[in-house]
């Protein structure tokens, strides 16, 4: 399992319309972040930082990306969600969100990393 962190800036003049988004995904969005073995994804808000963390399950992570990328229900909705964010200018080549490397995770008591 991969866990990822990422963060974007949530342009202040479209917060409510973000907001309004995401009180109710699509169920093609669910579906198709599912079936690409996305787990455990949560959006938090401070401010007009957003920041997801999510839990990654399957065995190859980029061709998942890619079947997100090209479900054509994601790109509709991320024709309405893209413009009420603001990338950092760090964020990569091709990618909306920047990615924060991890750099502590509190493992289970007694060292049992698969609990």
């Amino acid at each position: 399992m991969k866990r990822i962190a990422q963060t974007i800036r949530l342009r202040p003049e479209h917060r409510e319309e973000y907001l309004r988004l995401h009180s109710a995904v699509w169920p093609g969005v669910e579906a198709a972040l599912h079936r690409a073995n996305i787990r455990n994804y949560s959006i938090y808000l401070h401010g007009d930082v957003l920041f997801a963390y999510m839990e990654y399950h399957g065995e190859d992570f980029e061709a998942d990306m890619a079947t997100i990328e090209a479900d054509p229900e994601t790109q509709r909705w991320w024709k309405l969600t893209d413009p009420c964010q603001e990338p950092f200018p760090d964020r990569g080549e091709g990618r909306q969100w920047s990615e924060l490397p991890e750099i502590w995770h509190l493992s289970p008591p007694g060292g049992d990393a698969t609990a």
